[in-house]
């Protein structure tokens, strides 16, 4: 099989994700098509060379309801025979699509294709492709009756069930920002970030930093908060919930897009591209779609078992910061110190653009294995409906 290599991997800067958010101005499609404009200029390549563009997207609705990478491929000037198709595995989708991509590749269907994720949180809020509509069915929900949850009870699942407090959330929420904060003032996002230009009643504006981080953070600010999923019902069905959710604590609604130019090794070394890593490994699988959030641990030991791999091998981990209990309860899983995982900051600072953040997670990590020496990273993701996706790549 032909080998899969990343040859870069770039993202927008992170928007709050709600009206007058930096980047709540941009149409979706415009949005992530000046990503894919940075993608393919930096490179140097032949847009017409791309076979696919794989987007992962989750409220496929509104702005973001008519094939968004195609869309996107096609704001950005690029000639209108390369396809694009929309993947979507709920928060996990564009790690998705980077996996689809590198089977390609290995299996020779392509040898030059971009994965990538887009997500306009300001302009097309979650859940509004649902528009009131129940998205499970009657089977479903006689199966798991009374009924799946809010994701946020996953996270208060979670939190009990690793006996978890609520002082260990803020914490660790306070140090996604302090970590984030640092990274950014150190110049490490520089490299992954591209700039984004918005329109404004004042004007043209470019965007260049994250606007999601909070450095003045701290578990003082964050026990203020009142938990924002506690609720009668949802108490008397699960009385081991302490109620220690916040919006402190958990992932920001963001505006985002990233995206990776993906080749087979051949290829890059026929056009002189040098690749910065290697795909290594794949898994994904289900778990309790209840817990939901849980899957990131069997996803672990199913692509640490199918690597070879130990996790004292793993040099660099990233574990979306959906909820900060998911890290956590990762960590306790492994063993691993939490100084190994989302060492530059997570979804909690940096913000959570559900179909953009799988290809975030790997830029950055592959930037951090670039910075620091490391060998292999691994990233884990949790999904809704109790999913998860795991890859693992080599610096090269």
């Amino acid at each position: 099989m032909a080998e899969a290599v990343i040859i870069d991997a770039v993202r927008s800067p992170m928007g709050k994700g709600k009206p007058g958010g930096a980047l709540s101005s941009l149409h979706a499609v415009d949005l992530l098509a000046q990503v894919l404009q940075a993608l393919v200029n930096r490179s140097g390549l032949d847009p017409g060379l791309v076979e696919d563009v794989l987007i992962g997207c989750v409220s496929q609705g509104g702005e973001q309801a008519a094939c968004p990478g195609r869309m996107a491929w096609l704001a950005a000037g690029f000639p209108d025979h390369v396809p694009a198709v929309t993947i979507d595995r709920r928060c996990g989708s564009s790690q998705q699509a980077a996996h689809f991509a590198a089977h390609g590749v290995a299996a020779g269907a392509y040898d030059i294709v971009i994965a990538g994720g887009i997500e306009s949180m300001s302009r097309v809020p979650m859940g509004s492709a649902r528009m009131g509509a129940d998205p499970y069915g009657p089977l479903v929900n006689e199966r798991y009756a009374p009924g799946l949850v809010p994701q946020g009870v996953a996270a208060e699942l979670v939190t009990a069930r690793w006996k978890l407090g609520r002082e260990d959330l803020d914490a660790y929420a306070v140090a996604s920002h302090a970590r984030a904060s640092a990274a950014a003032a150190d110049g490490h996002f520089d490299r992954e970030i591209v700039p984004v230009t918005v329109r404004t009643e004042a004007g043209l504006r470019m965007v260049t930093t994250d606007e999601t981080i909070r450095p003045g953070t701290t578990v003082e600010r964050l026990g203020k908060l009142k938990p924002s999923f506690e609720s009668e019902a949802m108490s008397a069905r699960f009385p081991e919930i302490s109620w220690s959710v916040t919006a402190g604590n958990s992932s920001q609604l963001t505006d985002g897009a990233s995206a990776l130019l993906i080749m087979s090794a051949e290829r890059a070394a026929s056009l002189g591209l040098r690749p910065r890593a290697r795909f290594h490994s794949y898994a994904v699988c289900g778990d309790d779609p209840v817990s939901m959030l849980t899957g990131p641990i069997p996803a672990t030991r199913k692509i640490l078992a199918r690597s070879g791999l130990s996790i004292d091998d793993i040099d660099h981990v990233e574990v979306n910061e959906a909820f900060a209990s998911v890290p956590l309860a990762w960590a306790a899983e492994f063993g691993v110190d939490l100084s190994r995982v989302n060492p530059r900051g997570g979804a909690i600072a940096l913000g959570h653009p559900l179909g953009a953040s799988g290809t975030r997670l790997m830029t950055t990590m592959l930037g951090a294995l670039e910075d620091t020496g490391g060998r292999y990273g691994l990233q884990t993701m949790c999904e809704a409906g109790g999913m998860a996706n795991a890859t693992i790549i080599e610096r090269l």
